[in-house]
């Protein structure tokens, strides 16, 4: 092997560790933030980053900035980053788009979902009922979670997927969600329960609105309803 094949075998893996690091910095922070284990509003230093990831500053400065690109962080001027705070305006909004968005994601399912798609969600759905039967809210919550992924692939639509990955929701619902209320929702399983319905029938009209109903109840459960006040007679 010649001394310049050694040389780029070199700097291609470099660059491959490199990316590594990255990639790890930038999952890590971004699990970290959408898990809600670090309230709003705190304040996150370089230091304290890549000490916590293993990285060097320039890596963790990299992912801050895309981070911060994409809405998770806001940026302070030589004093690092902050976790991203909603104002209620702010957050009814994100909320108002992902209630449109994952809507139009479930009439597409309705439409364009595999058999193999469809047999997951009953799987999913049944281990809710299994979850909300037996009081296990950790696992009721997981799988709302995969039955929503599981929505978004079967529509087949990535452009509104794409759009629907950008929104911040998770970070609005940790926020704001009320942790002494009741959860799941009253009514929660058998929204879920319509809007699989409507996808084995293949009905996108009914999974549309099953699903504007479900994401619109949970936005409503959160108070943050812009819905304009009726007028006083």
């Amino acid at each position: 092997m010649s001394s310049s094949d050694s040389d780029s075998i070199g700097a291609e893996s470099g660059a491959k560790a490199s990316g590594t690091r990255y990639s790890h910095a930038y999952e890590g922070l971004r699990s970290l933030l959408l898990s809600g284990s670090i309230p709003p509003d705190t304040r996150l230093t370089e230091a304290d980053l890549t000490r916590m990831f293993d990285v060097s500053r320039s890596t963790m400065r990299t992912a801050l900035a895309r981070l911060t690109q994409e809405g998770y962080v806001t940026g302070e001027v030589n004093r690092g980053v902050r976790t991203r705070s909603f104002s209620v305006e702010e957050a009814a909004d994100i909320l108002e788009a992902r209630e449109i968005l994952e809507a139009a994601l479930a009439g597409k399912a309705a439409e364009r979902a595999t058999p193999e798609e469809v047999e997951e969600l009953r799987r999913i759905v049944q281990d809710m009922e299994e979850a909300q039967s037996r009081g296990d809210q950790d696992a009721y919550s997981r799988l709302n979670r995969r039955f929503h992924q599981q929505m978004k692939d079967a529509a087949h639509q990535r452009t509104l997927a794409r759009a629907y990955d950008t929104l911040l929701y998770p970070l609005v619902m940790r926020q704001y969600r009320n942790l002494s209320a009741q959860h799941p929702r009253s009514g929660s399983l058998e929204e879920h329960q319509a809007i699989f319905l409507a996808v084995v029938t293949r009905n996108p009209d009914a999974a549309h609105a099953a699903m504007r109903h479900h994401v619109g109840s949970a936005r409503r459960a959160l108070l943050l309803d812009k819905s304009p006040e009726p007028p006083v007679n």
